[in-house]
């Protein structure tokens, strides 16, 4: 059986730990994109920090990984349970950039 939206929403909320805040938005095709925001930080003036981008890279995994960096980064005190995956997160990066043209 699938997971609901809202199913898959509360699972990615608590993956992400306490200080986030997640919502699954639809594309124009009905594929999910997830959205982290950060119920502290504020980018651009009082617009939440968040993990959305423009463009197709809004996936589960894609979403986490920055969301992850982010706890890192500005958080490091916090505790998410989407912390024991930071090692496969680097690695994804290091990945993309290997990858990256230029």
């Amino acid at each position: 059986m699938v997971a609901s939206r809202s199913a898959r929403e509360r699972k990615a909320g608590v993956q992400a730990g306490p200080l986030a805040r997640a919502k699954i938005d639809l594309d124009g095709e009905q594929q999910f994109l997830y959205r982290i925001s950060c119920t502290t930080c504020v980018a651009r003036g009082r617009t939440p920090w968040s993990t959305h981008r423009a463009g197709g890279d809004n996936g589960f995994m894609a979403a986490m990984d920055r969301w992850t960096f982010h706890l890192v980064e500005k958080h490091p005190g916090e505790d998410a349970p989407c912390l024991a995956f930071l090692a496969e997160a680097q690695q994804r990066l290091h990945e993309r950039r290997e990858q990256a043209p230029g």
